[in-house]
């Protein structure tokens, strides 16, 4: 099977660059299904290039907002993320980009990233997903200590950039709730929107 590296949901179009992921978040969907609204985001491997990516765009009809969000982590895939990007940028220059990230870019490449995605990403959405480093940890799994201190440093560097920048957290998985107020809170205070997204029980049909 040929690899999906673009998709549609709900009018816009979404890039799946890599399955790789340094969280293992017990919410994600993919730990239930294999697909996106019938679209397969398994990849048969991590071998698709930046040029793979842009043939398969070309089959699409392009729209207001294409997002790098699949069934991993987009910013692992940094320099096909930052090529498809100059290419979208380049050719359909009304379109805007946003990139839907766990925020552990830096830590990963033990540098600050963000400036590098000028001109080239215009919204960055970080999941910050709890109110504290425990509550991170449980939720998130992250693959290494320290991950929530890390993802707060991500959003306050996306917006000290100047980056439209979003940090969302997921809500109401098998009754757990967050303390909303407080993540708004840490969210303002880090330079962000706050975005509360509601568990899917069953993820997209």
């Amino acid at each position: 099977m040929a690899n999906v590296l673009v998709y549609e949901l709900d009018g816009k179009i979404y890039i799946n660059l890599t399955n790789k992921c340094t969280n293992d978040c017990i919410f994600c969907l993919r730990k239930d299904k294999d697909d996106v609204c019938g679209q397969q985001l398994w990849l048969d491997d991590e071998k698709s290039t930046a040029h793979d990516v842009i043939m398969q765009l070309k089959n699409f009809k392009i729209s207001p907002e294409i997002i790098f969000c699949g069934y991993g982590e987009p910013l692992l895939k940094l320099e096909e993320l930052k090529q498809v990007a100059k290419y979208i940028k380049k050719n359909y220059p009304d379109t805007k980009t946003r990139i839907n990230t766990n925020g552990h870019a830096n830590y990963v490449y033990k540098r600050d990233i963000v400036p590098e995605l000028k001109g080239l990403i215009d919204t960055i959405s970080v999941s910050l997903n709890a109110s504290n480093s425990e509550e991170y940890d449980k939720l998130s799994q992250p693959s290494f200590k320290g991950a929530y201190e890390e993802v707060k440093k991500f959003i306050k560097s996306c917006s000290d950039n100047g980056f439209e920048t979003i940090a969302s957290v997921v809500e109401g998985y098998k009754g757990y709730h967050l303390d909303l107020e407080k993540c708004e809170r840490i969210a303002k205070d880090l330079g962000a929107k706050f975005r509360v997204r509601e568990w899917i029980p069953n993820g997209y049909s």
